[in-house]
């Protein structure tokens, strides 16, 4: 199965420095800091994988304060560092929600968001939300409004090879990733788990 058309893999931690000081010494390669997800109360640390693709490490932000609203993607709950959902590539996105709809399954409305970067500047994309249903397993789709994708300026070094997940019921999964048009091999286990295999100056890696 050919690798899907990975934006970038989702990567969650109760506290940014230490998750990246722990990938550093596994990957062989630093993390840079991307910015801050202001109103959200989070900020990141992005990883070039290669081939149009990056990895964010994202953790809560003791900077921002009480956020406006709940921390996203469990990270309020969040004890360890892992794998919790990825984006795909979805240029024209309003075509591609469309074509998910009509094939029934709706992911979501198409939000506009930002970031702040370090540099003063700002980060514009659209995206739809994380599901609630797939167990981060079904991707979102995001469609970038920037000349620069942030995996051409995140430190290289490392390279997206495969991607595969595990889930109790994988085909009801299946459904709707066929409807968001990707394949992604999914093997029936007990636990949910999203599997990303790097290629890095330390060797082959899994990052779950």
């Amino acid at each position: 199965m050919r690798l899907p058309a990975v934006d970038h893999l989702v990567y969650a931690a109760p506290n940014l420095k230490q998750a990246a000081d722990q990938l550093e010494a596994r990957l062989g390669v630093r993390a840079a800091a991307g910015g801050k997800h202001l109103g959200w109360g989070t900020h990141n640390a992005l990883l070039s994988l290669g081939t149009g693709a990056y990895l964010e490490i994202i953790a809560p932000d003791p900077g921002q304060g009480v956020p406006e609203r709940p921390l996203p993607l469990g990270l309020a709950g969040l004890t360890e560092p892992r794998l919790v959902t990825w984006a795909v590539k979805a240029p024209a996105i309003d075509g591609r929600v469309a074509l998910a709809r009509a094939a029934g399954y709706d992911p979501g409305d198409v939000l506009a968001l930002s970031r702040a970067l370090p540099d003063g500047s700002r980060l514009d994309w659209r995206l739809t939300p994380p599901p609630t249903v797939g167990d981060g397993i079904v991707p979102f789709l995001i469609e970038w409004e920037t000349a620069l994708h942030p995996s051409e300026t995140a430190p290289a070094g490392c390279t997206l090879t495969r991607l595969r997940a595990e889930h109790p019921q994988p085909k009801q999964l299946g459904p709707m990733l066929a409807a968001l048009g990707v394949e992604l091999r999914v093997d029936k286990r007990s636990s949910p788990t999203l599997i990303a295999t790097l290629k890095t100056p330390r060797g082959r890696v899994e990052l779950r």
